[in-house]
């Protein structure tokens, strides 16, 4: 093996990872190129759109920015596993009725970002969001299509019935939607958002797109 070259070990939604990489091989590469996990989009490669946003042992991070095998022993989360797992089922719904995606390339970030902030705030007691907070998080994701606005309704929506759901209520609300299927508001915008990739899941899969 020569030095150029490294064997890694890690965790990915859930799943324990062994693989050999190239040293220079970033983290969405890795992970869309050599574990078909296409959720997370390629974009600037230069840390800016946002389009590649993951979570690494709980924190986020942009992938193109980061090296696999600097991730050796870690946690990764990308889109597909939130999306299995329900956790972000309100705002994929949300983000379907509000109509607040259309090519879908930003869409899995924005999605990463914005339950980053929701749920920094429920942590911290500190309330929804305000409308310029929505769009002070998502200031380093980059969107072509929407101009943002139903972006941000949709957040605010998510936010504020957060706010009047219990928190255990909420996760068997989200659980729920995961295992059901739900309207994706028409069959073109569902095949677009989709993607090759099997989710084993019935929330909608928007921002899982390769």
């Amino acid at each position: 093996m020569t030095e150029h070259v490294r064997s890694i070990a890690l965790t990915v939604n859930g799943e324990d990872v062994h693989e050999t990489v190239e040293a220079r091989t970033s983290l969405v590469d890795f992970l869309r190129d050599r574990l078909g996990l296409t959720g997370s989009h390629v974009g600037c490669e230069q840390g800016v759109c946002g389009a590649c946003t993951v979570r690494l042992d709980g924190v986020t991070v942009r992938g193109c920015l980061v090296l696999a095998v600097q991730c050796a022993g870690c946690r990764v989360e990308t889109i597909e596993g939130v999306s299995d797992a329900g956790e972000i089922a309100d705002l994929q719904e949300a983000f379907v009725r509000r109509n607040a995606l259309q090519c879908g390339f930003c869409t899995p970030g924005m999605l990463r970002a914005v339950q980053e902030l929701l749920a920094s705030r429920e942590r911290a007691g500190s309330g929804a969001p305000s409308r310029e907070d929505i769009r002070a998080h998502l200031s380093g994701n980059y969107c072509r299509c929407t101009g943002y606005q139903a972006i941000v309704d949709a957040v605010e929506a998510v936010a504020r019935a957060r706010l009047t759901s219990p928190l255990v209520d909420r996760a068997i609300a989200n659980g729920a939607a995961a295992r059901s299927p739900a309207p994706h508001g028409g069959g073109e915008q569902k095949e677009r958002a989709d993607g090759p990739r099997s989710q084993g899941a019935g929330a909608p899969s928007i921002g899982i797109a390769s």
